[in-house]
């Protein structure tokens, strides 16, 4: 496609990216959506991630400011309100947690529609610190200009003197409706696919055929270093989809990590994970 388009968006992510890798095992959680799941401090001490993605940057091009949307944990709109999360992103990274901005989430305010978005200057709501990379979990609007996105912010990294990290989180049915033109790119180093929410993709009731099927698909058709298996970290957390933890372990796992694409596991949210425990009864077996 053309010039990139939401440079708003780009602008941010340039200015919170530059100060400016087989991660097998690991698992990813999303956090920022309930002001109730602790801490960004406290999630990375938990000890159970390889990966944050703070959710979401959720308002972006077309003119638009950025903005965030963290819930309870700031107010985007209030000046300095969310910069006191860097010194707890820095904290994360000394832990060897890679902190990753997610733009979009479930509320649709974005959109990439022309190179002049791109161009916009912007603030760093999130204070000083520098985030490891940009998470493209787009579920609504179109598919426009989010492959010229990825080559923006990848040919950025280069310029940098740290590595912009590309992930992203498709639904699971193939190709992605919204990113799966700019999953062809080869650029993305994770992608965490839902495979919850989407019946005909997924784990239902002990059977593990088409989930398996699609994570074929999946890890053979995506130039990705690394898939991840996203699931809702408690049954609350989705509409259909949730994998009990013995299940996981001793039906699902053993079959998808024979896979040289194989990075871990996805889990939405941190909120849903700290009800049940979900990832500490699953860490040592990812």
């Amino acid at each position: 496609m053309a010039s990139i388009s939401a440079a708003a968006l780009l602008s941010l992510a340039t200015l919170l990216l530059l100060g400016v890798g087989s991660n097998a095992g690991g698992i990813a959680i999303y956090w920022g959506q309930n002001g109730n799941e602790g801490t960004l401090a406290q999630t990375c001490a938990s000890g159970n991630y390889k990966f944050v993605n703070i959710a979401f940057l959720s308002s972006f091009g077309n003119g638009r400011t950025p903005a965030l949307n963290l819930a309870g944990h700031c107010d985007p709109y209030t000046k300095g309100s969310c910069t006191k999360f860097s010194s707890q992103i820095k904290s994360c990274q000394a832990k060897g947690i890679k902190v990753i901005l997610s733009i979009g989430g479930g509320a649709e305010a974005y959109s990439l529609t022309s190179s002049e978005d791109a161009r916009q200057s912007s603030s760093r709501p999130l204070g000083d610190a520098v985030l490891d990379g940009v998470d493209f979990d787009i579920e609504g609007g179109n598919d426009q200009y989010y492959d010229d996105l990825a080559r923006y912010l990848s040919a950025q990294s280069k310029k940098g003197s740290k590595k912009v990290y590309l992930t992203a989180a498709p639904q699971c049915p193939f190709p992605d409706a919204y990113i799966g033109n700019a999953l062809k790119t080869g650029l993305f180093d994770y992608v965490w696919v839902q495979f919850y929410n989407n019946p005909p993709c997924q784990y239902t009731s002990g059977d593990v055929t088409s989930l398996e099927d699609s994570w074929k698909q999946w890890t053979s058709a995506i130039p990705a270093q690394k898939i991840f298996l996203g699931l809702p970290a408690a049954p609350q957390a989705a509409g259909s989809g949730f994998i009990p933890a013995a299940a996981l372990t001793s039906k699902v796992l053993p079959g998808i990590k024979t896979s040289a694409k194989y990075g871990g596991v996805m889990l939405w949210s941190k909120y849903y994970d700290d009800l049940d425990g979900y990832s500490s009864s699953i860490k040592n077996h990812v």
